[in-house]
């Protein structure tokens, strides 16, 4: 009763916290669409879509590593420190890096026909802008993941909140002064809220001072991380395009658009549930675990989160008309009609994420990047085949066969891990 009652507690507060995060999301979108016309919204889409990369190639996509190796080595602080060094040093290097290229682009690239109806002069002073940007958000992002790991649970939730409190007062601030030009409002809405989680995070050891003092320097175990961190940040956006685009081709953009509708309904339940998992279960899976210990925390955890997001799933699927006028619009009032076996991926999707938090936990890079590329590739042909049997259902049905397919292989590559014996 006790376990139970903290799963909850832990479900439920990160739960709170990743709503927040999507408040957060909503609210600045929202903003842009009220002071801003079709044609600039569609820029601040296209410059923030540069931001992601940008953010993507400076973190290394390594977060799911800040937790894990935070968690794993917590009690050992020697040791800890090293890791925590070793991140912070390859980030360090990502990051110039990114900043370089960066400054680059702001100057070779043809900014004009990349962002039309903004001046070049803004365009560049926007790139400019970014790279603190950038360097907060990632600030951001590492400090809420180690106090993930080191089980600072209250600590987590204070940053992510407040950080996205911060970021909506700053559009909202700036988009009423105009003292800024849209794209840099966007470019440095994370300035304070760096600042801000970096005090936080200061307060519970991870700062420069414990970072400097550090005899060791631990990087070899970053690198599988950042693998998988990157690999799908690129595979999956590819996969994607390439549905859409050929939906577009074969039945028309409206069709397209439709679709796209559905999977931005889908990904949204999987990004509050794939957080929601990042504070229950990254933490607890260690590599020095015993067959007996996994099991007591792995599959309580996995029953739950499916049950769970089965009674997520059959509310939408009631509720679907009203979900898609809420969260779409009335044009998109087909999309309810697609979305039942769309769910139904989810719900394959959800319990694919459990054992594919157990993968990354475990540094099984090579399997854990085998299953997500022939997943993508599934999806992909899945979907070309689809449509030319079932036209317009042939991609929810793609999605929900991928998911079934990646479940049962991350199932069976969790089954055939090697455990320590008692």
């Amino acid at each position: 009763m006790e376990k139970s009652s903290k799963f909850w507690k832990l479900f439920f507060g990160s739960g709170s916290v990743t709503a927040v995060n999507a408040l957060r999301a909503f609210a600045v979108n929202k903003l842009l669409a009220v002071f801003l016309p079709p044609a600039a919204f569609a820029c601040v889409g296209q410059f923030m879509n540069w931001m992601s990369i940008g953010q993507a190639t400076s973190s290394l996509a390594m977060q799911n590593g800040w937790v894990s190796l935070t968690a794993q080595n917590k009690d050992n602080l020697k040791q800890l420190h090293g890791v925590w060094r070793g991140g912070f040093r390859i980030t360090t290097f990502a990051t110039i890096a990114t900043c370089i290229l960066a400054v680059i682009f702001c100057f070779a690239a043809p900014l004009e026909k990349m962002l039309p109806g903004v001046h070049p002069r803004l365009a560049q002073a926007a790139i400019l802008f970014a790279l603190p940007g950038i360097l907060a958000t990632n600030i951001v992002t590492i400090a809420s993941s180690v106090m993930n790991g080191l089980g600072s649970v209250r600590r987590w939730a204070l940053i992510q909140t407040v950080s996205s409190l911060l970021q909506i007062v700053w559009v909202a601030i700036f988009l009423y002064t105009g003292r800024l030009s849209v794209l840099s409002i966007i470019a440095t809405q994370t300035v304070v809220a760096g600042f801000f989680a970096a005090r936080v995070a200061s307060r519970a050891g991870f700062n420069f001072a414990t970072l400097k003092k550090s005899a060791l320097e631990i990087r070899g175990p970053w690198m599988s991380y950042a693998a998988m961190g990157l690999v799908p940040m690129i595979i999956s956006p590819l996969a994607l395009m390439f549905v859409r685009s050929y939906i577009g081709a074969e039945m028309g953009w409206n069709a397209a658009g439709i679709w796209q509708g559905v999977y931005k309904i889908s990904d949204f339940c999987a990004s509050l549930f794939s957080a929601i998992l990042t504070v229950l279960l990254l933490p607890r899976i260690v590599r020095d675990m015993t067959l007996a210990d996994f099991r007591k925390v792995f599959y309580p955890i996995l029953g739950r989160v499916v049950a769970v997001m089965f009674v997520v799933c059959g509310l939408l699927f009631v509720c679907r008309d009203i979900v898609v006028a809420v969260m779409l619009s009335e044009s998109y009032a087909p999309a309810a009609y697609y979305m039942p076996i769309q769910l139904l991926g989810d719900l394959f999707r959800s319990a694919g994420w459990c054992f594919g938090m157990v993968l990354i936990a475990r540094r099984e890079t090579k399997v854990f990047l085998f299953i997500e590329v022939l997943s993508n590739l599934v999806f992909a042909g899945g979907s070309v085949l689809g449509i030319k049997l079932m036209e317009m259902h042939g991609p929810m049905l793609a999605y929900a066969f991928e998911n079934f397919v990646t479940l049962v292989a991350l199932a069976i590559a969790v089954r055939r891990l090697k455990w320590n014996t008692p």
